[in-house]
């Protein structure tokens, strides 16, 4: 029995292969497209449930396609991208993503993801209970409660340091360490510093 159904989309075919073979073993029904066009086209023709997007394609981006899959058939997406920058981590957040992954990661690591991811659109799509009060309202100033913290900022020291991803996670929990706060405490601080830096007019 299916675990859902999902579209995965990514330029490099090597990749594309990869998680397509790796998430249908894993019991998912997958849909594939090498490009963002064909990506809408599966998407209106198959209606996915759920959408695991790379960000930076040629012609349509994953972000082009995010925007088409919020607005018209209002599908749940998530990104996994080697990106991790100011206005990346920004643009994720502008376009309500479940879930952000920085690469390199392995299959083992992107499934469990996956079925978190489905796992919230599910219970966000069941009604609520009847005498359930009105969850509070997300200040807009934070980061989504799905976007992990520390995934987010192992990717921006990444980025901004050329490191592997085994080297950044070195070097956050050692910064956490220096500091006296826990693992994610600081990446929420570094993810916080972004969200900072790339408001209009910090520049």
């Amino acid at each position: 029995m299916s675990k859902g159904k999902i579209l995965v989309v990514d330029d490099d075919r090597l990749v594309l292969a990869t998680l397509s073979y790796g998430l249908t073993q894993a019991g998912f029904d997958v849909i594939d497209a090498d490009n963002g066009d064909d990506a809408i086209l599966l998407a209106r023709e198959h209606r996915p449930e759920l959408a695991l997007l790379d960000i930076r394609m040629e012609g349509l981006t994953g972000f082009d396609v995010a925007a088409y899959l919020r607005e018209y058939l209002q599908t749940p997406f998530m990104f996994l991208s080697a990106f991790a920058d100011e206005a990346t981590v920004a643009k994720v957040k502008e376009l309500g993503a479940v879930a952000y992954l920085v690469k390199p990661l392995d299959i083992s690591q992107i499934v469990p993801a996956v079925e978190a991811a489905f796992a919230r659109s599910h219970a966000a799509a069941a009604p609520p209970p009847a005498a359930a009060p009105a969850a509070p309202a997300e200040p807009p100033s934070e980061l989504p409660a799905q976007l992990d913290p520390t995934a987010v900022a192992v990717g921006v020291l990444m980025h901004r340091y050329s490191l592997p991803r085994d080297e950044a996670l070195s070097r956050l929990m050692s910064l956490a360490a220096a500091d006296g706060h826990s693992l994610p405490e600081q990446a929420r601080r570094i993810v916080d510093a972004v969200e900072l830096l790339a408001r209009p007019g910090t520049r």
